[in-house]
């Protein structure tokens, strides 16, 4: 098991992100928060959205595997039920990384995906969002980051993937 610190600092030492789910309308969805974040604290980060051409003045992409040379780690930010779908997506691409990004309701987090995943040796956070951690971090995500992290919703340990576990 890694903590959450270990796990959230090795997320993002990746410099090349998906968000999947960023929308169109910005207000209030915290895919397009985790996105503006990244963009704007320097990593090359793209948007995943089948039903957008642009997002946040960018360009946005319909899926994973249409994004020009490929992602080392993903922001999954879409309803739950979705998840399964993209992480079987990163399991074929070779993405090693993967964040289910959750606030303070259920957010994008579908255990069986995060079980999935870990299965197939991607390294899953299953809970918080990237935006209360290290360079990517403001005063309020931190906030929330105390608070949800009594509530569960934003794991103390991360299990690490079973591939990685049995090649040590």
């Amino acid at each position: 098991m890694l903590t959450m610190n270990e796990a959230a600092s090795a997320f993002l030492a990746n410099k090349r992100i998906a968000v999947t789910g960023v929308s169109r309308n910005p207000q209030g969805h915290g895919g397009n928060v985790v996105y503006q974040r990244l963009r704007d604290r320097g990593y090359e980060v793209f948007a995943v959205n089948p039903n957008a051409e642009m997002v946040e003045g960018d360009r946005c992409y319909p899926s994973l595997g249409s994004i020009p040379g490929g992602v080392d780690a993903v922001v999954i930010a879409t309803n739950p039920e979705r998840a399964g779908a993209t992480m079987s997506e990163c399991a074929k691409l070779g993405i090693g990384h993967v964040w289910m990004h959750r606030g303070p309701g259920a957010g994008s987090v579908d255990p069986s995906a995060a079980t999935y995943g870990r299965a197939h040796g991607i390294s899953v956070i299953d809970g918080g969002c990237p935006c209360m951690f290290a360079q990517t971090a403001d005063g309020g995500h931190k906030v929330m980051k105390f608070f949800l992290s009594l509530t569960g919703n934003v794991p103390r340990r991360v299990p690490e993937p079973a591939l990685i576990r049995r090649a040590q």
